[in-house]
């Protein structure tokens, strides 16, 4: 696999086939703002659990705004899931407003690719009854073994995943 320099932040990589990637943006090693940000879903978390007594994942989130799922809230429990989704999409028009740019995108655009692997993410948090979020932040700090093995999933899972895509494809 070759990487080639492309400007401030900006690679290609080129990988043993001869196909080539579209640039991607190299992300920086930046351990005070990873610790900041874990801090804050942490704290986030807990306040979820304290506040609402629900688990801060995700998907448990957005099947409660639908009540797709019985069991998983109801018209009176669909504001604080409303407000933390229009949150994740108002982030980066916050960064917006606050820097003048918005955040870079650090992941290869491809649009069928970037489908199919929300189709497969879809899939796996339906069949391990959660997400990273749920699963990854609350559920080992309850010390939860099912979350111990969706995690130990995750992982295995995105290092095959990984390895296949750099060097198979």
């Amino acid at each position: 696999m070759t990487y080639i320099y492309h400007g401030v932040g900006q690679i290609s990589i080129q990988q043993s086939k001869g196909s080539w990637m579209e640039p991607v943006v190299a992300t920086p090693f930046t351990p005070w703002l990873s610790l900041f940000g874990g801090i804050l879903i942490g704290l986030a978390a807990v306040m979820v659990m304290g506040l609402f007594g629900k688990i801060a994942g995700i998907t448990g989130i957005s099947k409660g705004l639908t009540s797709a799922v019985a069991g998983t809230g109801g018209p009176a429990d669909r504001g604080w899931r409303f407000a933390v989704l229009l949150g994740l999409i108002a982030a980066p028009l916050a960064v917006l407003l606050a820097t003048g740019s918005l955040p870079q995108q650090t992941v290869p655009i491809n649009l069928w690719g970037m489908a199919l692997a929300g189709l497969l993410v879809g899939f796996g948090t339906a069949f391990g009854s959660g997400c990273t979020s749920g699963h990854g932040v609350c559920g080992l700090a309850r010390l939860s073994p099912r979350s111990a093995a969706a995690v130990a999933t995750f992982l295995v899972a995105a290092v095959a995943t990984t390895t296949f895509i750099r060097h198979a494809i």
